[in-house]
């Protein structure tokens, strides 16, 4: 059997072609991996963001470097790839050299179909998946096995679900978006009210529509909406374990890291970012390119461009000036206390004269 990695095999200039970059060496160099400095082994490529990391990268058994264009020098005994952003590079490489996706298309004989089903050319539908009525899928759309697809669910072309995800009735996927797994998309909001010494449930009737390019990690949830619709934007990147709670409104290209959490309601405008473990109030509006720090909370709305931190959840600069002033504390009693000392030995001294 051909190992994986044997068919990955690149030669130095496609390589350098897929970047964009100049070579400096022997163009046929065959590469058939790419790793860290620390990690690289023969037959790797390697980057190095700055003339001292190419110093290291030199060191290592690398067989080839990105590196900065204006860091190389003729003769290197290294084969050089001269870029104008070697980290870019390397994460474009990447993709080049990731194990192949399991996805054989077609639609595997244990999946169970629900009628009027309709779907694109070179879709993949896993073992054991279960797709409800009326679903529409795109082109070249990949369900892993043990997926659970409701009825009335549309998936976007080129949307590749990973192993137990599961969208509930009425929900929208975009296109090129990826879902991994654990993920479940649509439950029910919640929502109660209390009648007679007791919570009541609130019906929950609303849909979620996700946009296109949008990439969710691992055990996250979106509920769907009481009435009318949870959305997350085109672009947008979701960390594992975040959850976007009923009629949430999130824009484009936003990120929410790790373990964030929105209440109902909460509107995100475009390219603003929750760092890990943050989160928003009920029905509270984020302004455009904020940023909420991590365990920051936003209680009240913010305007666009806001840098905060904290709980609740404050201008950046402000909390930092309290966390110094707060480590100044021990100092200030001291100085108090023996102020007060001083005090009552004057007052002594005054007493006796």
């Amino acid at each position: 059997m051909i190992e994986e990695k044997e068919l990955r095999r690149r030669t130095v200039a496609e390589i350098a072609a897929v970047v964009q970059g100049q070579v400096f060496g022997d163009p046929a160099t065959m590469i058939c991996g790419i790793a860290s400095i620390e990690e690289a082994q023969t037959g790797d490529i390697t980057f190095a963001e700055s003339p001292r990391f190419l110093e290291t990268a030199r060191r290592s058994l690398a067989s080839a470097i990105l590196a900065p264009q204006t860091a190389i020098i003729n003769g290197d005994t290294k084969v050089m790839i001269g870029v104008e952003n070697p980290r870019l590079a390397f994460a474009q490489l990447l993709d080049l050299f990731a194990p192949e996706h399991y996805a054989p298309r077609g639609i595997h004989p244990t999946a169970v179909l629900g009628s009027d089903l309709q779907y694109g050319s070179l879709v993949s539908i896993g073992a054991q998946s279960v797709i409800g009525e009326n679903v529409r899928l795109g082109k070249n759309v990949t369900i892993h096995p043990l997926c659970y697809i409701g009825n009335n669910v549309e998936i976007g072309d080129d949307t590749i679900l990973f192993p137990q995800v599961t969208l509930l009735h009425g929900t929208k996927i975009g296109s090129r978006t990826i879902i991994h797994s654990g993920t479940v998309i649509g439950a029910d909001g919640f929502g109660y009210m209390m009648v007679g010494g007791q919570h009541l449930k609130v019906p929950q009737i609303g849909t979620v529509t996700i946009g296109d390019d949008v990439e969710m990690g691992a055990n996250c949830t979106i509920d769907r909406a009481k009435t009318g619709t949870t959305r997350i934007g085109n672009g947008t990147k979701l960390d594992n374990m975040v959850h976007v709670a009923h009629n949430c409104q999130v824009g484009e290209h936003c990120l929410l890291v790790a373990q964030v959490a929105l209440a109902g309601g909460v509107q995100v405008g475009d390219y603003s970012v929750f760092a890990g473990q943050s989160g928003a109030g009920e029905h509270v509006k984020i302004g455009a390119r904020s940023v909420i720090a991590g365990r920051g909370g936003a209680i009240h709305d913010l305007p666009e461009g806001s840098f905060v931190s904290g709980f609740p959840a404050r201008p950046h600069k402000e909390v930092l000036k309290a966390q110094a002033a707060m480590h100044r504390l021990p100092d200030m009693l001291k100085k108090v206390r023996d102020l007060e000392k001083r005090l009552v030995q004057l007052e002594k001294e005054k007493s006796s004269a």
